[in-house]
């Protein structure tokens, strides 16, 4: 900068040094400006269900999660990129939508060659599934795999396919595919761990399982005689529940009835025993007392319905004493009349 000549008038000095201020302040609030613009290139908003993953000079450093204004260092030094973490994609494999299915007359899982798949018993099936997912690492999901669609599209393929490769093909159409989708579910959320894809595994549901077109009527007919033996065995099932309980309480009722007519003889037999011993201890002491009546309450016990009479020998009188056993029943009128 050139120094003003000594002899220059004073108000020129003036004006210099008021130029100098201005255009020193000038550049101070331009440089301002520019600092603040620059600034301003660090803000940047987040709504929820997003994640932002902060990189400084090309070299990852954090991932801020949290919705609302976020503020880094600007570019070059740092800068982001926005994923969003909170939707769930799905991935189908060989399915055709219902609606356009039935307008189109095709059927619902087609056979393309990601869908043939063999079971344990070198059978084969065509297996229609969709995998259901959201990304749980958002910068794993961004810059650990190229295309992370295309990882888990091979990787759900490679676990459905070996899920369905450990049961037959019975299994695989019928009672084994709830526990075929938790296995390929586990298997493919472990591969994509190992592939560090940054991936979480919802669901994977087999939406349509089909033997091929050309074996479909045989398959057919084995699982309508498999439907034919599982009803026959439920019948069956049925029909011993009916039986086998009333079957049960008549076994019951018949034991019990065993039982009592057991302790009934038994009681019987030892009072009939009692009895004998006491009618024993009377005849030792009266023979010819207890001999007569015995004999005569045999006599009552077989001719129950004829008048006893005792008849004293040598007595000739017309009115003969008589002693009645047991109490005698009143005769009809019919018989008192003859």
């Amino acid at each position: 900068m050139a120094k003003e000549p000594r002899n220059a008038p004073s108000e020129e000095r003036v004006r210099r040094a008021v130029g100098r201020t201005v255009a020193n302040a000038t550049a101070v609030l331009i440089s301002l400006a520019v600092l603040g613009a620059w600034a301003y290139l660090g803000f940047y908003t987040m709504e929820p269900g997003q994640a932002a993953v902060i990189l400084q000079m090309g070299r990852y450093v954090r991932t801020e999660s949290e919705p609302g204004l976020r503020w880094h260092l600007p570019p070059p030094l740092e800068s982001h990129e926005i994923v969003n973490v909170a939707s769930i994609d799905k991935e189908e494999f060989g399915v055709t939508m219902a609606g356009a299915a039935a307008a189109e007359g095709e059927p619902a899982v087609k056979a393309r060659p990601e869908t043939a798949m063999q079971t344990s018993d070198a059978n084969i099936a065509l297996v229609g599934f969709v995998v259901q997912y959201r990304i749980k690492d958002a910068f794993q999901s961004r810059y650990r795999i190229a295309s992370p669609r295309e990882v888990l599209r091979d990787a759900a393929e490679a676990s459905v396919r070996s899920a369905v490769g450990r049961n037959t093909i019975d299994a695989v159409l019928t009672e084994k595919r709830g526990i075929i989708e938790v296995e390929a579910r586990e298997e493919l959320q472990d591969r994509l761990d190992r592939y560090e894809a940054g991936l979480e595994v919802l669901g994977v549901e087999l939406l349509d399982v089909q033997p091929p077109e050309a074996v479909r009527a045989a398959f057919d007919d084995v699982q309508g005689a498999n439907q034919d033996r599982n009803r026959a065995i439920n019948e069956a099932e049925a029909y011993a529940n009916e039986v086998l309980p009333r079957a049960r309480a008549e076994a019951v009722e018949l034991v019990e009835a065993a039982r009592g007519y057991r302790d009934a003889k038994i009681a019987e037999a030892t009072g009939e025993a009692q009895r004998f011993r006491a009618i024993a201890a009377e005849y030792a002491k009266a023979p010819e007392v207890v001999r007569t009546r015995l004999f005569l309450e045999t006599m009552e016990a077989v001719l129950p319905e004829i008048d006893t009479y005792i008849v004293q020998p040598g007595a000739t009188a017309p009115v003969l004493p008589y002693l009645p056993i047991g109490e005698r029943t009143p005769r009809a009128p019919a018989e008192a009349g003859r």
